[in-house]
């Protein structure tokens, strides 16, 4: 038997170059070349889509939406005014949008939040994402998570509500071994970790570290880290010129590292391991034991022009530092 709905005389009027299913009514004249839009989809006349997006069944998009290129939305799934799609972004079946954290019949806020899901993040199926939040490019929202606050790029976030538990293409990975002495193998983007001696003794155990000997820079600053609920995150920035060497000398917490290309994990649970940090490296620290305390030593007294805490312009920063021959 012949579905006449999915033969190629079911398409009608469309923008030039986009497939509009029969029973799908595209009232948008802004959609990109290459795009397909299926049944039962309905997009209001003011919606942008960009390029080779596929819109799947009873989709309905509204008049201020903007949808990048190469976005897939699958079935059940609305759209309302506000919502922002990066390009290659992915939408599971049935995720849910809002735009008004207050919603009352017949009352309309002066201006919808908005709402943006960055470049390359993906959303899981049945997930709902509250208004006005950002969505960072690359990240992972779990199926079923109700995300209540911003999601950082690349982190990976589960649950109710939301959290972090891990960061893309860094999960399930293993550093190179600690070497005995205090210096550790070069790890991507000159991070290293260190394993300072410890002296064991019936008195006590102690454990050292001398600073432009065995450790890379002489610091000017400290600060420590404390009393951090484990669901929160802190770090998110990198530095210009500033070096830094993380050492959690109680409980313990999970550091990810980012040169703008190769992202690693790291866990902090020995007051012996020592993480250094160079210049232009992103960082993260999350996944806080109650107890945990992070000693942070700093090649540079603080200088707030010093930070980059745009996770794009860090990209675009390191992009434009010409390569080492």
């Amino acid at each position: 038997m012949v579905d006449d709905a999915h033969t190629p005389e079911a398409v009608v009027s469309a923008p030039e170059g986009v497939f509009v299913h029969a029973r799908a009514l595209c009232e948008s004249r802004q959609v990109g070349p290459g795009s397909r839009v299926w049944a039962f989809a309905h997009i209001l006349p003011g919606a942008r889509l960009g390029a080779d997006c596929n819109v799947c069944d009873h989709v309905f998009i509204e008049n201020d939406v903007v949808v990048g290129d190469r976005v897939t939305i699958k079935c059940g799934v609305q759209l309302w005014d506000g919502i922002e799609l990066g390009d290659d972004v992915f939408i599971g079946p049935n995720a849910t949008f809002c735009n008004d954290r207050m919603p009352r019949s017949k009352c309309y806020p002066a201006e919808f939040l908005k709402t943006r899901v960055e470049a390359r993040a993906s959303i899981g199926a049945n997930a709902t994402v509250l208004p006005g939040l950002i969505i960072g490019r690359n990240a992972m929202v779990g199926a079923g998570a109700v995300v209540t606050r911003s999601v950082p790029p690349n982190a990976v976030v589960v649950g109710n509500p939301a959290r972090i538990v891990g960061y893309v293409d860094t999960l399930g990975q293993t550093e190179p071994g600690v070497s005995s002495g205090p210096m550790a193998p070069v790890v991507a983007g000159g991070v290293q970790l260190f394993r300072l001696p410890l002296v064991k003794d019936m008195r006590g155990d102690l454990t050292v570290g001398e600073f432009g000997r065995s450790l890379p820079f002489t610091p000017r600053r400290y600060f420590m880290v404390m009393n951090v609920p484990s669901q929160e995150v802190r770090g998110e920035h990198a530095h210009r010129e500033c070096e830094q060497l993380l050492l959690c000398v109680r409980g313990r917490c999970q550091v990810m590292t980012d040169d703008g290309s190769v992202r690693r994990e790291f866990t902090l649970d020995d007051p012996t391991l020592g993480l250094y940090l160079p210049p232009m490296t992103w960082g993260v620290q999350y996944k806080h034991s109650a107890d945990a305390l992070l000693l942070v030593f700093a090649s540079h007294y603080y200088d707030a022009d010093d930070y980059i805490r745009d996770y794009q312009c860090f990209l675009d920063t390191v992009a434009a530092v010409p390569a080492t021959p």
